[in-house]
């Protein structure tokens, strides 16, 4: 908890994530962790989507944060509405819903679904995270579609597009944990500094007419064990 993680590094695409969570209780060996915010580094630019702190949920009230080169994003009010940037061409900003539920897309590169949700009290009840009245964990479900990525794509997402990747995690135990964490803790949401971080801001050699599928991660159902990511 409270760390940065690097999700996926390309030369022109790195994308870290922000977590937090609740300590972890006598016996279990990792925190109870959710992501908070990402930073995403395309070409020259940063954009910023992250889920606000808050105490008690409202469903209409709109806790997400968006930013783009350190500038507010200020999205039009209502469901189906759009932005596009001025400042980064193909970047665009589509609500889902009314409040905390959009797609983000970069054409020909990345579309990111990001909805902001709480843990809900039947959730902690299930899984005794404890969660406190003044702090519900807001926190982002995400679902990722590349469209341009190269063979040579690391991170704890990325690595999984990599050529001949096989997965180090247990098949069958309750907590599974891939592990990687010397490869690929960042300093910053925005540092590109991990053992194997490859962004450079450039274009990359995608892999030509490749269409990758998609991978979703979220805290799941309340009866889930964790963040589920598949694709």
């Amino acid at each position: 908890k409270d760390r940065d993680f690097c999700l996926v590094s390309e030369t022109n695409l790195h994308i870290n994530g922000h977590f937090i969570g609740k300590s972890k209780k006598q016996g279990l060996k990792r925190d109870f962790t959710w992501v908070q915010s990402i930073g995403v580094q395309f070409d020259s630019h940063k954009l910023y989507l992250g889920a606000n702190k808050v105490d008690k949920w409202d469903d209409a009230r709109d806790e997400l944060s968006l930013l783009l080169d350190d500038q507010p994003i200020v999205l039009p009010p209502g469901r189906g509405a759009d932005w596009e940037s001025a400042s980064a061409p193909g970047l665009k900003i589509s609500r889902l819903q009314d409040a905390n539920s959009v797609t983000v897309e970069v054409a020909e590169s990345f579309v990111i679904t990001a909805r902001v949700v709480p843990i809900t009290a039947e959730e902690s009840r299930i899984h005794k995270y404890e969660i406190t009245e003044d702090d519900c964990f807001a926190h982002l479900e995400l679902n990722f579609k590349f469209f341009a990525l190269s063979p040579q794509v690391t991170g704890v997402l990325g690595q999984t597009y990599s050529a001949g990747f096989k997965s180090p995690v247990k098949v069958g135990v309750a907590m599974p944990i891939m592990g990687g964490e010397d490869k690929f803790a960042a300093s910053d949401l925005f540092a590109a500094d991990c053992k194997v971080a490859r962004f450079a801001g450039r274009a990359i050699e995608s892999v030509a007419g490749h269409n990758f599928p998609e991978v979703a991660c979220g805290s799941g159902s309340a009866a889930g064990r964790g963040i589920v990511c598949r694709k």
